[in-house]
């Protein structure tokens, strides 16, 4: 039997939530069972009564805020551990169609891929400024070069996982979890591939996008850390290439004027061309350092894994208890 968990991260989405949970299938060809979860991350509204009201089949309580990362890791987690062959997570202000969820599903169940993201129509939103809308396109093309994949909308965050991809997945960053994934995917051969969606109208404003200056910067950061911690001999190489060049070609310039005589020595030149030179090669040790730190890192990973699918076989033969269950930093239970 394949059994679909679509999960909802939220915080204080009272006044939307309900509206996101009426679009919900219950009902999809191919799927056998389908149960929503919701990831209340640390709410002081009514969101969690919400939930029950509509019939909400888990809910995950984080005891306080830890953002929409954390969140999502959770919502994971605990479907993983509910029995989740298929895993769609959407947004509780239901930005994206509730219908397009058999689109989104379709490469899964025909064994095309493990990862699917739905592709919005970026440019014909219209709340979307003009700003934002080039924004999400370049930080899309980073995120296709930095994990060799060809994926259009990046940041989306409809999209659905295999219960093996899930498992496999890490996010470090507790800003926003839909970079770092799709790069994660990539550098692990994970296949992913996306389906074109719908979305819906504007019902709140984005609460990653406060301010287009401070999703650059953290858009900025989340690549350049992901970076150093998927590539990074590559990263530092290239950092280190810089100072290293410049070094060079200062320590070159100074050596054509030492052997033309020149009356003046040029020692500040010298000087700073040798502290260039050791700041670049400085770097390229970092790399090496930490290129063997990431293979300490991939062996963790797979200890993880490992401990991930044991756990989900005990969760799966426990059967579907009524019970907590014992998660690290949340709680799950079956909602009433």
């Amino acid at each position: 039997m394949t059994k679909l968990i679509i999960q909802i991260p939220c915080y204080n989405e009272e006044s939307t939530l309900g509206t996101t949970l009426e679009a919900l299938p219950r009902h999809i060809d191919g799927i056998d069972i389908i149960e929503w979860l919701i990831v209340d991350d640390g709410s002081i509204d009514n969101t969690v009564e919400v939930a029950k009201a509509y019939g909400v089949d888990h809910i995950v309580r984080l005891t306080t805020n830890r953002g929409l990362a954390k969140a999502f890791m959770a919502g994971l987690e605990a479907s993983i551990k509910a029995g989740a062959d298929i895993i769609v997570n959407t947004d509780a202000d239901n930005q994206y169609c509730a219908e397009d969820i058999p689109k989104l599903i379709e490469p899964i169940l025909l064994g095309r891929a493990e990862i699917v993201i739905g592709a919005r129509p970026i440019f014909k939103i219209k709340h979307f400024s003009p700003i934002k809308k080039v924004l999400q396109k370049f930080g899309s093309w980073v995120v296709r070069l930095a994990s060799s994949t060809d994926i259009p909308d990046a940041p989306s965050g409809f999209r659905a996982f295999t219960r093996e991809a899930a498992m496999r997945m890490n996010v470090f960053n507790e800003y926003t979890y839909t970079l770092e994934t799709i790069i994660q995917a990539g550098q692990k051969g994970i296949v992913m591939t996306s389906v074109p969606i719908r979305t819906n109208g504007y019902l709140r404003p984005s609460r990653l996008v406060k301010s287009i200056p401070t999703y650059i910067k953290r858009s900025i950061f989340t690549i350049l850390r992901i970076f150093m911690v998927y590539r990074p001999l590559r990263f530092f190489l290239i950092l280190g290439t810089v100072p290293f060049s410049a070094g060079f070609l200062l320590g070159v310039r100074w050596l054509i004027y030492f052997l033309q005589g020149t009356a003046r020595t040029r020692i500040p030149s010298l000087i700073l061309a040798t502290i260039l030179i050791l700041i670049g090669f400085q770097l390229w040790m970092f790399g090496l350092v930490a290129d063997l730190l990431s293979v300490n890192r991939k062996l963790m990973e797979e200890i993880q894994l490992r401990m991930r699918r044991m756990d989900a076989e005990k969760s799966r033969g426990a059967g579907d208890q009524e019970n907590q269950w014992p998660i690290t930093h949340y709680q799950l239970f079956r909602a009433r």
